[in-house]
């Protein structure tokens, strides 16, 4: 069993159904090297436990083909083990007793400390080495985080992708915390324009950046 509580095989399939976004039975079966049957199987189950669901979508003239997806149950079974509801409760309280413009220059500071040290940590390497480090760091903090290439490719440009979020009850209360977040990597690399090309509050399946050299 993982950590999620599910055997490695539905886990692996939870982690790619975050990674993709959506994916036919055939194409979670190539990815992870077992038969469809097998494959479905455990999608069955998975939706029985109510952790994926699906769309039907028509191609052609066959039959429908069934494209999963995870539930919010499912997105929550992939979170790591947070102190979400503790951080939303202390920041309603903080909100209650010294007002929403307290709360704001808290989340504000808290931000520009975690930039800091990201800036530490990160050392003076090229972009692609500076970044690569970057995800590394939000990785170990829970993030789902990767690192590809832009499209079309370009020698100073590269996509930071975040399929989870490991703060993201705080900021379905505190929206404002994304702007800081952004406004984090802006200050980590700030020889670099950020912008947000995706995101999660948005109803998307992952966070993703743009960061392009200036």
């Amino acid at each position: 069993m993982t950590t999620s509580g599910l055997t490695s095989t539905k886990h692996n399939i939870l982690q790619s159904l975050l990674r993709h976004g959506q994916a036919a039975a055939g194409q979670l079966a190539q990815e992870l090297n077992l038969s469809t049957q097998a494959i479905r199987r455990h999608l069955n189950e998975l939706e029985a436990e109510g952790l994926i669901e699906y769309q039907s979508v028509q191609q052609g003239m066959g039959r429908p083909q069934h494209l999963y997806q995870l539930s919010s149950a499912g997105r929550d079974r992939l979170r790591p083990q947070k102190y979400s509801e503790f951080a939303v409760s202390f920041l309603d309280t903080l909100a209650e007793t010294a007002g929403k413009e307290q709360v704001s220059k808290v989340l504000e500071k808290q931000w520009q400390r975690k930039a800091a040290e990201y800036r530490t940590r990160l050392g003076s390497g090229n972009l692609k080495q500076r970044i690569a480090k970057l995800v590394q760091l939000r990785q170990e903090e829970g993030y789902m985080a990767e690192l590809h290439q832009a499209s079309p490719p370009k020698k100073q440009q590269f996509v930071l992708v975040e399929h989870n979020c490991a703060i993201s009850d705080v900021a379905e209360s505190y929206p404002s915390i994304c702007g800081h977040e952004l406004e984090m990597f802006a200050a980590v690399l700030p020889d670099c324009i950020v912008q947000r090309t995706q995101w999660i509050n948005d109803g998307e399946h992952r966070c993703g950046y743009s960061i392009e050299k200036k």
